[in-house]
């Protein structure tokens, strides 16, 4: 015969067993720039059939959603997701644009109206200085790089605060030059 105070521990520690369970599930599948980065390190679309490669991207472009804006950038930064990227066809490139460029460039707009003005005139200067460096160096835009850049626009245009907008208004005067250029 157990007595109470017995039965009272076990079903606590049964109970503190199960919240101890789900704690660690959810911090498992909690996505972060590490678990992305392993995603990228573990999975290659080069021996997939088609419906295999479509849903690796879709997976791999909700990973990159559920980042925030400097957990997207630190997975940029590692360049894994550049070769993922350029091993994808064209079309599928296409389509992992399509699913993370609308977040990723709200984000991007999230993160510049949360600066100081100061902040964001240096991040416009320096970016100006490097499209500058780079004024040359494409001679015509593919498919994917016209997506971006009208993503980036539409997102500038609808998600930018006014005070943002007057900031980065030299920048986007700047890539509109080199775009007329191009075409």
């Amino acid at each position: 015969m157990s007595s109470p105070w017995f039965k009272a521990a076990l079903i606590l520690s049964a109970v503190w067993l199960v919240a101890g369970g789900a704690i660690f599930w959810a911090r498992s599948v909690k996505v972060t720039p590490a678990s992305v980065t392993r995603f990228l390190d573990t999975q290659s679309v080069a021996d997939k059939s088609a419906s295999e490669r479509s849903k690796l991207i879709e997976k791999l472009a909700r990973q990159m959603n559920a980042l925030d804006y400097q957990q997207r950038r630190e997975v940029r930064m590692s360049r894994k997701l550049d070769r993922f990227f350029r091993s994808l066809s064209p079309d599928e490139q296409g389509r992992f644009l399509d699913l993370t460029l609308p977040t990723g460039f709200k984000q991007m707009m999230e993160s510049l109206n949360k600066m100081e003005p100061a902040k964001r005139k240096e991040v416009v200067t320096r970016a100006l200085r490097d499209m500058e460096k780079d004024e040359n160096s494409a001679e015509e835009l593919d498919a994917n790089a016209r997506k971006m850049i009208d993503q980036g626009f539409k997102s500038f245009y609808s998600d930018a605060s006014a005070e943002t907008k007057m900031d980065v208004a030299p920048l986007i005067e700047q890539l509109q030059k080199n775009l007329q250029r191009l075409r």
